[in-house]
């Protein structure tokens, strides 16, 4: 007989098999069977503001000119923005911008380049 698997949420090991699901009974956490492992690595989709998905390593281009807080200038529209990378959160993007330096951007105003 094999043991379940950790729990992607907790990593308790607590885990039991209910019918074809996991259960962790520390967090209330449930996933398939067919999910296993990669139940951890899921990360919700992150789109531009027109709707096409973006990936880690991607180029964006600003679509409306941000005011950046210490900065005595914005970022303008049109400004390119190379290798992002996704992260959770309200600002989903993070990303070096040449000029300003490290930041973190809403994929709503970019576009994919």
């Amino acid at each position: 007989m094999s043991t379940p698997p950790k729990c992607p949420k907790c990593t308790s090991e607590y885990t039991y098999e209910d019918g074809a699901m996991y259960v962790c009974p520390e967090c209330a956490h449930e996933w398939s069977r067919d999910a296993g492992a990669n139940a951890a690595e899921d990360k919700p989709v992150v789109r531009d503001a027109y709707g096409n998905e973006l990936k880690d390593g991607d180029s964006v281009t600003i679509i409306k000119d941000l005011k950046v807080k210490g900065a005595s200038s914005a970022l303008k529209v049109g400004t390119k923005v190379k290798n992002i990378r996704l992260v959770d959160g309200d600002h989903n993007i993070d990303c070096r911008i040449d000029g300003f330096g490290a930041m973190q951007l809403k994929s709503e105003f970019v576009k994919k380049a």
